[in-house]
């Protein structure tokens, strides 16, 4: 079992992440922060744009992110902040048998809405800026609330997958993210202490943005460490992800989604050995722009008819892009967060939201059976969780699914 998988005893974590502050080593995080005087969410107020380059740390006398107001009908961290920060951690934890979930998501979303306020002396003097924290309950735990609940279901097994089985699964996502890598430790250390021995750490994974590539108006995507810029199709719009992002219902769940995580190792060595022309048949997008080979522009659909005089599909058939499509698939979109990852090897953890599990496991079933990239990668962990409907002073974290 790998480093990563094996959970860190409460006095190896807090010493590990006071080695991480005090080196500034830390890899991590992307949420969802604003674009400069754009309003927020429903329930959220406008936010102040990101501070430095995007995509990286805050810089040294820079000013410090607006804070992202915690309450709403959605949890911060999935839609907002609107451009991702930079920095993420995904902590995936085990409830002990005995523990009542309903009080123990009370207590996190209260110390979620201290640390990102500023006024939790667990944050050791540093501002909270954008940081923000999502949770998420695993199928077990939904399944106590209501079979027939989204998010009862478990992850089906796919091909190309190396799991532990410390990395399968689990009953709580916490998602930092930050524009100061500092915080990201640091809230989840506060985080932690909170929870005590109710909780159990499965494993946990550092993640860092690539540099942000402007795909459309107003929105941008980063690269992965393919070369290939990353997460250009998704529900954007109010209006599509009203149809493809957020539950509708029952009441239990409504305002909340679904999230899919899923960790890969690339074989960086051999795609590099492949010619640009090969690794973009790979993906079926030009790999400096990301426009699709069938031409248009980056924020172009593919034409997946469309065919040389000769006959031959512009996109290929077992291109990414095409195994890929949601049309084809015949499901919605998935808002996809992508975040780079060194350990314990170089990969991709990749983060989908939506509100129809089928949405990922139809998607990934159609790849299995021909993707040009998937030979590519290894996936070695792999978890779902339903992530809990916006809460604040009057609706406690998980009040609606948990009594």
């Amino acid at each position: 079992m790998s480093r990563a998988d094996r959970p860190p005893s409460r006095r190896a974590f807090l010493d590990a992440t006071g080695a991480t502050v005090a080196a500034g080593l830390l890899a991590g995080c992307s949420g969802d922060s604003d674009r400069p005087g754009q309003p927020g969410q429903a329930g959220q107020p406008a936010q102040a744009g990101q501070s430095g380059q995007p995509g990286g740390s805050v810089s040294a006398g820079a000013a410090t992110p607006a804070p992202v107001a915690v309450s709403g009908r959605h949890q911060a961290g999935v839609t907002l902040p609107g451009v991702a920060q930079p920095h993420l951690l995904a902590l995936v934890a085990d409830l002990g048998a005995a523990v009542a979930p309903g009080p123990l998501l009370a207590e996190l979303g209260e110390a979620v809405r201290t640390l990102t306020a500023g006024s939790d002396p667990r944050l050791l003097g540093l501002p909270p800026g954008d940081v923000t924290v999502t949770v998420g309950v695993g199928p077990r735990l939904v399944r106590t609330a209501g079979a027939a609940l989204p998010g009862a279901d478990d992850l089906p097994r796919f091909s190309r997958e190396r799991i532990a089985s410390r990395a399968r699964g689990g009953d709580l996502l916490i998602q930092i993210c930050a524009s100061d890598a500092l915080l990201v430790p640091v809230v989840a250390a506060a985080l932690l202490d909170r929870a005590g021995d109710r909780v159990r750490e499965r494993w946990r994974q550092f993640g860092r943005r690539g540099t942000e590539v402007p795909v459309a108006e107003g929105r941008t995507a980063p690269r992965n460490l393919l070369g290939f810029i990353d997460g250009i199709v998704g529900p954007h719009t109010a209006a599509e992800q009203k149809r493809d992002l957020w539950l509708a219902g029952p009441s239990e769940v409504a305002g909340g989604t679904l999230a899919v995580l899923r960790r890969m190792e690339f074989d960086l060595t051999r795609f590099a050995a492949l010619s640009v022309a090969e690794q973009e048949a790979v993906f079926g997008r030009r790999r400096a722009s990301g426009v699709p080979l069938s031409g248009g522009d980056v924020a172009s659909a593919p034409a997946l008819g469309a065919k040389t005089p000769a006959g031959r599909y512009l996109v290929p058939v077992d291109a990414h892009v095409r195994r890929a499509n949601p049309t084809v698939v015949g499901v919605g979109h998935m808002l996809r967060r992508s975040y780079s990852i060194d350990d314990p090897a170089p990969g991709l953890l990749f983060i989908s939201f939506q509100n129809d599990l089928r949405t990922f496991t139809a998607t990934l079933t159609r790849m299995d059976a021909s993707d040009a990239l998937l030979p590519f990668t290894t996936t070695t962990a792999s978890a779902s969780f339903l992530i809990l409907p916006g809460h604040g002073p009057r609706r406690p974290l998980g009040s609606t699914l948990f009594d």
